[in-house]
């Protein structure tokens, strides 16, 4: 016969207090109840839980032995509650986070660490992924919640605005442009320029926006990645067109200077996810400190904006 857990809760409070009495006041029952549910549970288990002993319940040996196999039991289901509960209040679990590579580095790393503040037993996954293949893994549930550089239409997402920015132009600080407030396309056609490629998305947001001003570049180089460009600035290869996120995230800025673009080019980050999956507290917690860390970002960028910092930092 099955030891059932309605008997466990009766056995235990009687080995609480020590009497029917004090177990029915602890259950909220009758004391004729817990006597039936006591002789009953005997009965079925083929043991003598109690000797009774002038109106005492004096537990037996196997009553003792019993106890701490039903206590623990009681504990476990407790841990199990709490664990139940810090799942709805995402304080514990595992969240998986894919991101453009050009935001990574800045304003999604640091919203990570502001999340991980607030829930410190919650295990981050996070690993950069191309804007094409975010829809797979947000659909086959490889990931909870994607960070894309630039926001997309699929009938099978959520996309939620995140935040906006600029293409910046990143030069040596010795070029003569270096001193500029900012730049035109055409003070940049007379110079080599690294570009994005145009197969990508900020190189068809740059060929737009050229093709708008009637200018054309002698683009030398053409990357698929921003920080790369960079990287090919510091070791003189030229001029380069890039998203401010990356220069946000960069290492390091020594020797190299960010000019604004008098063209605006602008990017606009989203958020996507599963439109068919229900979003977890731990994403939507994620998601609350994503969106204050791309405020924060995005005024900290307007204050050196109107400081004239041509020099963006990587902190």
């Amino acid at each position: 016969m099955q030891f059932r857990l309605k008997q466990m809760e009766v056995f235990r409070a009687v080995m609480l207090t020590g009497t029917v009495k004090g177990a029915a006041a602890m259950l909220c029952s009758s004391q004729p109840a817990v006597s039936r549910s006591l002789a009953h549970t005997e009965q079925s288990l083929g043991l003598t839980l109690f000797q009774r002993t002038k109106g005492r319940l004096v537990p037996t040996p196997e009553a003792e032995a019993l106890i701490e196999q039903v206590n623990a039991f009681f504990q476990h289901a407790i841990r199990v509650n709490d664990f139940v509960t810090s799942l709805r209040t995402a304080s514990v679990g595992h969240l998986t986070v894919i991101s453009s590579y050009c935001l990574s580095r800045g304003l999604v790393s640091r919203a990570v660490v502001r999340f991980m503040e607030r829930h410190p037993k919650v295990q981050v996954q996070l690993r950069t992924s191309l804007l094409a293949d975010m829809p797979k893994a947000l659909l086959s549930e490889e990931a909870d919640i994607a960070v894309a550089a630039v926001a997309m239409d699929h009938l099978q997402l959520q996309v939620q605005p995140l935040t906006e920015g600029r293409m910046v132009c990143v030069m040596q600080s010795g070029h003569p442009l270096a001193t500029a407030e900012s730049v035109s396309f055409t003070d940049l056609a007379k110079h080599a320029v690294i570009t994005p490629h145009p197969s990508i998305p900020f190189g068809q947001l740059l060929s737009a926006a050229l093709e708008r001003a009637g200018v054309s570049l002698d683009a030398r180089v053409n990357v698929h990645n921003m920080d790369l460009a960079c990287a090919l600035v510091r070791s003189g290869a030229g001029l380069a067109i890039v998203d401010e996120f990356t220069v946000d995230g960069l290492d390091g800025t020594q020797g190299l200077t960010t000019v604004a673009l008098k063209e605006d080019v602008l990017i606009a980050p989203a958020v996507l996810s599963s439109a068919h999956r229900a979003t977890r507290p731990c994403t939507e917690s994620f998601l609350d400190a994503l969106t204050e860390q791309a405020y924060m970002d995005r005024q900290r960028r307007r204050g050196m904006d109107r400081e004239q910092k041509p020099c963006l930092s990587a902190t």
